[in-house]
């Protein structure tokens, strides 16, 4: 379809609008050549396009190589094998094909290469999670015939319960052993079914332990039959840990499916095809800190035989998962983050630091950083250059108030504003002092300064110190306080994801094992440098207060720990360790408790992530009256 002058015109002006707003949002670089990297403009995840769709109009031109869609954006990638087939795909799409949102055209531009954080491919075989086993025909067609009458998938429930309906989607479903609770995944051992698993899936174990006998295994006695139409699947999801012991697994009978496998931690993606008898072996790593999904849709996109991309259409499938239940219901993983056990255990530790905070801070952080001050201030010289630029950009006179300042670092980034610091620790004070910094001693949750005093705060790696939400929220509502009507502040805390969009932290990269290329040497790295999950009695006067000590330089398993300073404080090559107390804060989690603590005086300006730091810029609303004429 030939587009006319008028019409291309107008949609040229619509994309140049599109490319300034991804340009700044995902750093893409536009160019007018064709490259083999297109751009779809104007639709993406947050308008409703799917990825099979795209590709099922794409690929009539051209073999495609890879598709990103960026989460919750209005904008997507395509990667064509050469710059031909990527022309041939923008001519024929360009303004003329209607998947945008309401039918909207979709428009399409060129631009250099994928953006960093878009560089990971959901099909590379290297990015498989650790003790995922896939067996390609583990059973013929005979075994398969078998197994599908033993299940009489015929007789499976339809569930009729609408709450239950929301998960399942009006898939069929049965149980065998014990009934799998959807919602919950987890069983009710209290109450097994006369219906057991078949015997014929006894053949199934010894083939298994024949093919692995290395693998820690169980006879299982819970299976779940499902029976996927097409269109039909399961939300993401991890069987519950103290439910099941390891490994589970999942056998694919009837079709081919494509199943997502989801890092909640790092944001890591894998997609794996599923073939149509094959025994999919979920143990380690990959059945307790992945989840595991089957999106509800008609058509799969899968690897072409070529190495490019294509579609396939899905067929009726059913599916045998196997378990076995884990007697003491109590999960011993080392694997914190999806984890049932260690999320009770952290809610019991909460309860205990709400009562007990001011003893935890005064004994794990302010003890400590009178101890290791100096130290500690030699180890923090290299201000953070968006923190620096935001102390730059205050107008001559303002006043800044560095709330929990350490070592005054900060205070030296603006020759042009009035400087103030304040810090609980009397020694980095006294390294302020000597370095000439306007300093005060005081506690964060009460800071000596009128209301609407200063015109800009800082508080950099305090807040996470700060034992309870009501303690960090007060922090934070004590320097909306001191600000002046449209006075800023900027805050930084501690992320617990120390790896986003695919690349780690300054942290994770100062352990050398983090910065090996090869998916070998991330094996050896899983292996080396996995956290080792301890406890530690906080010296508080309650002996049941306990907390896991982390392990330095290795992505954090819990939000409440410590974390260890080693300082030799004596002649001998002994080190001392401190353990300092931290909350370590998860996505959206810091903007939340800023709204919180604020009420209705503050608003969000931006909020973004640097360098493991979970960071807000807040601005202090101006009430004026609105009839009020500014000279």
């Amino acid at each position: 379809m030939t587009l006319s002058k008028n019409l291309e015109k107008k949609i040229g002006k619509k994309i140049k609008r599109c490319q300034l707003l991804i340009e700044k949002d995902a750093g893409t670089q536009f160019c007018d050549d064709p490259t083999e990297f297109i751009v779809i403009c104007n639709a993406g995840l947050s308008t409703g396009l799917q990825q099979e769709a795209l590709l099922a109009e794409a690929l009539q031109h051209g073999p495609i190589k890879q598709v990103q869609f960026p989460p919750g954006k209005s904008f997507c990638f395509l990667q064509c094998t050469s710059n031909t087939s990527a022309l041939a795909v923008y001519t024929a799409l360009n303004g003329v094909c209607a998947l945008g949102q309401d039918g909207a055209v979709l428009l399409l531009a060129f631009c250099k290469a994928f953006p960093a954080c878009q560089d990971n491919d959901p099909w590379c075989s290297n990015n498989l999670p650790s003790g995922l086993i896939l067996e390609r025909d583990f059973i013929d067609e005979t075994m398969e015939k078998i197994l599908l009458e033993a299940v009489n998938c015929d007789d499976c429930e339809e569930t009729s319960n609408e709450q239950l309906n929301k998960t399942l989607k009006h898939r069929k479903v049965k149980h065998f052993g014990y009934e799998f609770v959807y919602g919950t995944n987890n069983v009710d051992k209290t109450k097994p079914l006369e219906r057991k698993i078949p015997a014929v899936c006894n053949e199934l174990w010894s083939r298994l332990q024949n093919l692995h006998p290395e693998l820690r295994w169980h006879v299982p006695d819970q299976l779940t039959v499902n029976q996927y139409d097409p269109g039909q699947g399961i939300p993401p999801h991890v069987d519950t840990h103290s439910a099941f012991e390891d490994p589970i697994l999942s056998l694919s009978l009837g079709s081919e499916i494509v199943m997502e496998f989801k890092h909640p931690s790092s944001g890591k993606q894998v997609c794996v095809d599923l073939p149509s008898r094959s025994l999919l072996i979920m143990g380690g790593e990959s059945r307790y800190d992945w989840t595991h999904g089957i999106t509800p849709r008609k058509m799969d996109t899968i690897r072409a035989p070529n190495g490019g991309l294509t579609v396939r259409k899905r067929k009726l499938r059913v599916s045998l998962t196997f378990r076995k239940l884990l007697q003491n219901e109590r999960c011993k993983c080392q694997f914190p983050r999806l984890c049932n056990t260690a999320r009770e255990a952290a809610e019991k530790h909460t309860g205990l630091l709400e009562c007990h905070a001011a003893q935890v801070e005064a004994q794990n952080v302010h003890r400590v950083y009178n101890e290791i001050a100096k130290h500690f201030s030699d180890t923090r010289h290299s201000p953070w250059p968006r923190v620096e630029a935001f102390v730059q950009s205050l107008p001559a006179g303002a006043v800044l108030l560095d709330v929990g300042c350490g070592n005054g670092k900060y205070l030296a980034s603006s020759e042009r504003a009035v400087m103030l610091g304040c810090d609980r620790s009397e020694g980095l004070l006294q390294v302020c002092v000597e370095r000439g910094f306007n300093v005060l001693q005081c506690d964060c949750l009460a800071v000596p300064f009128r209301d609407e005093s200063v015109d800009a705060c800082i508080s950099i790696a305090v807040i996470h110190h700060l034992a309870t939400d009501q303690r960090r929220k007060q922090a934070i509502s004590e320097m909306v306080r001191v600000l002046r009507p449209g006075g800023k502040a900027l805050m930084y805390v501690w992320a617990k994801n120390q790896e986003a969009n695919a690349q780690k932290s300054s942290y994770l990269r100062q352990n050398k094992l983090n910065n090996k290329p090869s998916a070998q040497n991330d094996l050896e790295l899983t292996r080396e440098s996995a956290p080792i999950v301890q406890t530690e009695n906080v010296v508080v006067g309650v002996t049941d207060c306990t907390l896991p000590v982390h392990t330095n330089r290795t992505q954090f398993q819990h939000q409440d720990l410590l974390v260890p300073w080693k300082l030799r404080t004596n002649e001998s090559l002994e080190k001392t360790t401190f353990l300092r107390y931290y909350h370590v804060f998860e996505e959206h989690e810091l903007e939340k408790l800023c709204l919180a603590s604020g009420t209705d005086q503050i608003e969000l300006v931006e909020s973004y992530y640097d360098q493991g730091n979970w960071c807000v810029v807040l601005e202090k609303k101006s009430f004026t009256n609105p009839t009020t004429i500014s000279s």
